[in-house]
């Protein structure tokens, strides 16, 4: 990867798609949960879930992000579907690996209020429903995770755990989603000028449909 990737390390529901395009209309070649064909020219990676390559990659090279040269950002990592379970913005071993090998990788977390994240996933497709809680999420073990007090807990202490993963690091920035001019704090931390900032993936009279992609992070 470039020597300066950004990670999303946020949860589905939590603005992965806004960050998404607005990385992406600043120039950048941004993937987020699944490599789709016209973002690489390596037929290896074409239409696959960015999380088994993260750990594929993780237990054979020791870095994360070996195979991942061609982007300049990672809005969303997780997968979740009838084979695949996997969370690596929850892993403080992944995200130790990355730092390691990215020492200038730049991470940020897009917080909501959890409740109102947490009302989002129960009403995202069956990712609320069924998917989270038959699957032994990290902090999320079944049968947890089918009403939104679970996965308001869930929010909270993934929210807690990233800051204190990286307490003090100027690698890190948490920002509110619906404050306002909150774009601004993402350019001063990124160094990167973001031409558009808005809410994505929000309903059908979205401006520019063709940039965008579902923010479902998983498979059903």
């Amino acid at each position: 990867m470039i020597p300066n990737p950004i990670i999303s390390l946020s949860l589905p529901k939590s603005g992965t798609t806004t960050l998404a395009m607005a990385l992406r209309r600043a120039g950048l070649n941004v993937i987020d949960w699944r490599i789709r064909e016209a973002q690489t020219f390596r037929e290896d990676l074409k239409d696959q879930l960015i999380a088994p390559l993260m750990y594929e990659d993780y237990f054979g090279s020791g870095d994360p992000l070996a195979r991942f040269d061609e982007f300049h950002a990672i809005t969303e990592m997780s997968a979740i579907n009838g084979k695949i379970n996997m969370w690596p913005q929850t892993d403080s071993g992944m995200l130790g690996a990355i730092l390691k090998h990215h020492p200038g990788a730049k991470f940020l977390l897009s917080m909501r209020d959890p409740e109102a994240v947490a009302k989002s996933m129960m009403g995202w497709n069956n990712l609320g429903q069924v998917r989270l809680p038959r699957n032994d999420v990290p902090g999320l073990p079944r049968p947890y995770g089918g009403n939104v007090e679970n996965l308001t807990r869930w929010v909270n202490g993934h929210y807690d755990f990233c800051a204190r993963f990286f307490r003090r690091s100027p690698n890190f920035l948490a920002y509110e989603l619906e404050e306002k001019n909150v774009h601004h704090q993402i350019s001063r931390f990124l160094r990167l000028e973001l031409p558009w900032w808005g809410k994505a993936n929000m309903n059908i009279r979205q401006t520019d449909l063709s940039d965008m992609e579902s923010d479902d992070h998983v498979e059903t």
